[in-house]
């Protein structure tokens, strides 16, 4: 079968590959809104709809021949995949215009005739209408991979990235019968904790940086708006959080990678995370006023800003991929599964273990005594196991 993998690479363009870059950017973002626009108002005029294209405005702005044609023709792909969203659910909202201040800045272009080439080394990166463009290598691209199309971005922090897309020819993975099945529980202060009693401990990276980013912040929100100070020091602070960004990332694709390579089938609950995020700031304790209290300041909900921190919802998401590369399942118990309150001995239910402070519990019916995590991960293996069971069954 064949199948797609995208590397990106940090990109290192000139003064003039830079400015080519943004004014690529700019005039596919134009092209866009003014697309989008067209539709707008022959919808409102005639009731019928329309497909406008990028070269109907060229004449009125001269400028869209400078830059790659592809990019323009990516921009009006990406409204057509808006709206086709939009009418299949009505829920992803109509298409909105793209703002030059917010939002991600990039642009995509596609192989024609040879028009994109990378070098054997992978330090270097062909481009339309930008000639060679200097890259970082940090992976082996096998030459079975064919290149299919490059998306640049000009990140906030000030950086350029270059992210391709390769097509290759992979062999369909065969589905394992699962033997070694673990299970997840979720631990908001360490990402999880397994029914093998590992605890992942996750280093909290936003909350090492915090004390730095709120030094940072403050510096800018004392800067007059627009000016080149200010500027300045908005990517510092972006380059804050890319690098908690990059940390994350890499330590979640480290423990999924280890996880994949080790069980036949990894079993986690399906959580709620928007509302778990949504959870209300903790009341003061009248008792003790500063109970509450961070450095000075009243404390946000701390489940919250740890599901913010780990990222459970996108390691889940990368376990899922890499366990399917090798033909193994990603088991989703419900969320309402009472894995916290059972007792995996005996099945008794406790429902006094519905307080969250409480992290160990002897089981009132067979005195086995549970830690709390590593019980509710064990009672959603075996709720895992049965799942599989039954949909092989």
């Amino acid at each position: 079968m064949r199948d797609h993998i995208a590397v990106k690479f940090r990109a290192y363009p000139t003064g003039e590959q830079a400015r080519l870059i943004d004014r690529t950017i700019g005039c596919a973002r134009l092209v866009y809104n003014l697309m989008l626009e067209t539709r707008i108002a022959h919808w409102q005029t005639t009731w019928e709809s329309c497909h406008p294209t990028p070269a109907i405005f060229k004449d009125a702005y001269p400028f869209l021949r400078e830059v790659d044609s592809y990019a323009l023709c990516n921009a009006q792909r990406d409204l057509e995949q808006a709206y086709k969203r939009y009418f299949k659910d009505k829920n992803a909202g109509y298409p909105k215009y793209k703002s030059k201040h917010h939002g991600r800045k990039t642009y995509t272009t596609n192989l024609s005739h040879d028009n994109i080439r990378l070098d054997d080394k992978a330090r270097r990166l062909r481009l339309p209408k930008l000639g060679w463009l200097a890259v970082r290598q940090h992976k082996r691209i096998p030459e079975s991979w064919r290149l299919k199309s490059v998306t640049v971005e000009h990140c906030p922090s000030g950086r350029y990235t270059a992210t391709v897309l390769f097509e290759r020819d992979t062999q369909t993975p065969e589905r394992t019968k699962p033997a070694n099945i673990v299970g997840l529980d979720y631990a908001s202060h360490g990402l999880y904790v397994s029914s093998d009693g590992e605890r992942a401990d996750y280093p909290g990276f936003y909350r090492n940086m915090e004390a730095r980013l709120s030094r940072e912040q403050r510096k800018l929100s004392h800067m007059v708006k627009g000016s080149a100070n200010w500027r300045k020091q908005c990517e510092r602070v972006a380059r804050i959080y890319e690098k908690i960004s990059n940390q994350r990332h890499d330590y979640q694709h480290k423990k999924a990678n280890a996880l994949a390579d080790t069980y036949d089938a990894v079993a986690v609950e399906s959580l709620n995370l928007k509302g778990m995020a949504r959870k209300p700031k903790p009341k003061p304790n009248p008792d003790n006023p500063g109970a509450y209290l961070r450095n000075g300041r009243k404390a946000k909900s701390g489940l919250a800003k740890s599901l913010m921190d780990n990222g459970y919802g996108m390691f889940c998401t990368l376990l899922e991929y890499k366990l399917a590369c090798q033909g193994k399942p990603l088991v989703r118990v419900d969320g309402w599964f009472p894995s916290s309150q059972l007792c995996h001995e005996c099945g008794y239910r406790n429902p006094q273990v519905k307080n969250l402070s409480v992290r160990e519990w002897a089981c009132p019916s067979c005195g086995v005594r549970h830690d709390r995590d590593v019980n509710a991960a064990l009672n959603i293996r075996d709720e895992g196991r049965r799942l599989i069971e039954r949909h092989d069954s």
